[in-house]
C-alpha cells in the first residue's frame, strides 16, 4: 500500500519526523529496490535560508512548489542526485531531504549500482543523499514525479513507524544561511542505526 497524499499535506517537520521507518521503493525493470527510511532534513518555505528555495521560484526549484506527495531531485557537485519529498500545499516551497535509509530489498542491485564500494560495507550502500539516489538509480528524471500515482515507479510504503524514544533531533548537514537556518534542528534520524549518513 502506498502512503497517500495526506501523509505528505501535513507541517513539513511532522512529515520529516514521520518518514523514518517508511519504506522507499524503486522498482526498475521489474525488481523492487527498497530501504527503510533512517534520516531525513527539512527545508520550509523561502524564509529558510538554507533552503534551494530561499531565491524564490526558479527553474531548479520549481518541484518544491508542487503538490504534496511530488519528488524533488536535484544534482549537487555536477555528480550526485539528491531525493526530496514534497509537502504542505500547492504553492509553498517546503520538501524534505532523505539522507538515509537502511537496505532491505535489492540488494544486489544496490551493490552492483554502487560498484566496489557497495561491496565493501552494507552499511555505506544507501548511508547518504548521494549513495542512497545511486543505489536506487533515482536521477533528475524522477524530479516532479507523483509519488501517489498508482503507476509511478518510485513510491512510499507504510513500514514501521518509530516511536519517539528512537529519534534523535539536531542541526542540518552543511547547510549553508543565517544563524537560524545553520542552528535549526531539523535533521531526523532513528538513533543508533548503522545506517544513518556520518
Amino acid at each position: 500500500m502506498r502512503l497517500p497524499r495526506g501523509f505528505y499535506a501535513r507541517d513539513t517537520l511532522t512529515v520529516a519526523r514521520s518518514l523514518l521507518g517508511r519504506r522507499l521503493v524503486r522498482v526498475l525493470d521489474g525488481e523492487r529496490i527498497a530501504g527503510r527510511i533512517v534520516e531525513t532534513e527539512a527545508y520550509v518555505g523561502e524564509e529558510d535560508e538554507a533552503s534551494h528555495a530561499s531565491p524564490g521560484p526558479t527553474e531548479r526549484n520549481a518541484s518544491m512548489y508542487l503538490e504534496a506527495g511530488h519528488g524533488y531531485v536535484y544534482l549537487i557537485y555536477g555528480m550526485y542526485h539528491c531525493f526530496n519529498i514534497v509537502t504542505e500545499r500547492e504553492g509553498f516551497p517546503a520538501a524534505v531531504l532523505v539522507r538515509a535509509l537502511e537496505p532491505l530489498e535489492g540488494l544486489a542491485s544496490m551493490r552492483k549500482r554502487r560498484g566496489s564500494v557497495g561491496a565493501r560495507s552494507e552499511t555505506e550502500l544507501t548511508s547518504g543523499p548521494g549513495r542512497l539516489c545511486q543505489a536506487l538509480a533515482i536521477d533528475r528524471s524522477h524530479d516532479g514525479v507523483d509519488l501517489c500515482a498508482p503507476d509511478s515507479p518510485l513510491f512510499l510504503e507504510p513500514g514501521e513507524p518509530v516511536g519517539a524514544w528512537a529519534v534523535a533531533a539536531g542541526p542540518r548537514v552543511n547547510v549553508r544561511g543565517d544563524r537560524a537556518a545553520v542552528r535549526a534542528p531539523w535533521r531526523f534520524r532513528i538513533e543508533g542505526n548503522p545506517h544513518v549518513s556520518r
